[in-house]
């Protein structure tokens, strides 16, 4: 059964102004497209055939985990975005972020300095380790806390496709724009009870 390009959770439109159409586009339509395309290529007569993606993520190597990684982490991106986000955590997680992080300026400053302090491709996440703390942890390329024993609850893009066509290679504003569009409800529903 192979691996399925998950539609987008509203229009490639709706992020603007934060996100553009066209940046939007290019990163579903293209980068995530290719993804999956290259994971389809390489579970053909394998083990991996019938498996879900996830499950391709976190028990293989190689070719087929950095195509099967960057897959799951787009598909989830999308998710860690909405049109008109942002706001503030509530709930579990605002309780959480306080204790760690102090308030959720201190939360941005960190994911920032980290997300900036990454050279070259790779993603910026929120974690929250099996002990109930939160952290932040930044991975290259195709790196993914599904290979960890922490929850990831928000992941941002830091690839330079995820936002050349909007701030060219200004990482900074990219990360102000994408607080912006911050799905903190996505986030509390991926804690476990």
């Amino acid at each position: 059964m192979p691996i399925e390009l998950t539609p987008l959770p509203y229009s490639p439109g709706a992020l603007q102004p934060h996100l553009s159409e066209r940046a939007v586009a290019l990163q579903h339509g293209q980068h995530q497209r290719a993804c999956v395309d290259a994971v389809n290529q390489r579970i053909i007569g394998t083990e991996w055939e019938d498996a879900p993606l996830e499950r391709i993520v976190r028990e293989s190597q190689g070719a087929l985990f950095e195509a099967a990684a960057q897959a799951w982490n787009l598909q989830f991106q999308w998710q860690c975005l909405r049109p008109r986000g942002s706001g503030d955590p509530q709930g579990r997680l605002a309780d959480r972020v306080k204790r760690r992080f102090g308030d959720v300026a201190g939360l941005r400053h960190a994911f920032n300095d980290a997300a900036l302090g990454l050279f070259g491709a790779g993603w910026a996440w929120l974690v929250l380790h099996p002990d109930g703390s939160l952290a932040i942890q930044v991975t290259r390329n195709a790196g993914t806390p599904l290979t960890s024993h922490s929850t990831p609850l928000l992941g941002c893009n830091l690839w330079e496709h995820a936002y050349y066509l909007d701030y060219q290679n200004d990482r900074a504003r990219y990360l102000e724009a994408w607080w912006k569009a911050a799905n903190w409800e996505f986030a509390s529903e991926q804690m476990p009870d």
